[in-house]
């Protein structure tokens, strides 16, 4: 089967140059600004929803979070199937992912914010998040800094390469975005009957 990205018509301009245009700039504070709206409107900039959900007490943030799985899969393997995107797959490094996760729920746990609803709380006058965006920053340099060695071992540990869900339980992507799609929302469905608002 032809790949549908591969029929996305690749660009013969100049690549573009190192600082983005002006309305580049403007388009992602303007998606940026909407994002943290969301966050903020949903609730997830907020320390005690946050806690909630790692003590297993308040199930806002896996609601929101699953939403946007189903809404971003669906979106992204449409746009994909109609050759309007190429897809980005990253490899699937075991070792790498196991680490990343251990130091990101460590400092989600810490915290109490990720980085991203780090800066939604910031934005909204949570003083307490400032601390998580300069460890934020900081971690960021290190990891630039380690970048060199990290590809030589933790990388090569447990590297699948550029895998999907879908390739290795040998199904059409379209049938598991589908069966994805619905047993996400059967799980959303029941965390919202079943556990407290």
């Amino acid at each position: 089967m032809i790949d549908p990205g591969k029929a996305v018509k690749q660009s013969t301009e100049k690549p573009a140059p190192p600082v983005a245009s002006a309305p580049k700039l403007f388009t992602g504070v303007i998606f940026g600004l909407a994002f943290g709206f969301l966050l903020q409107k949903g609730g997830v900039g907020k320390f005690n929803i946050l806690i909630g959900q790692l003590l297993l007490q308040d199930w806002t943030v896996a609601k929101i979070m699953l939403t946007a799985i189903v809404v971003g899969m669906i979106g992204v393997f449409t746009l994909h199937h109609f050759a309007k995107v190429n897809l980005d797959i990253k490899p699937t490094r075991i070792g790498s992912n196991i680490i990343g996760g251990l130091v990101f729920g460590a400092g989600f746990a810490l915290l109490g914010y990720c980085p991203g609803t780090a800066a939604a709380a910031l934005g909204q006058g949570s003083w307490d998040a400032l601390f998580g965006m300069v460890g934020l920053v900081a971690g960021s340099w290190i990891f630039a800094e380690l970048s060199g060695w990290t590809e030589r071992t933790i990388d090569k540990w447990g590297d699948l390469g550029k895998v999907l869900i879908p390739d290795v339980l040998h199904l059409p992507r379209g049938v598991a975005v589908a069966g994805f799609a619905v047993t996400l929302t059967a799980i959303i469905a029941l965390l919202q009957r079943f556990t407290p608002r």
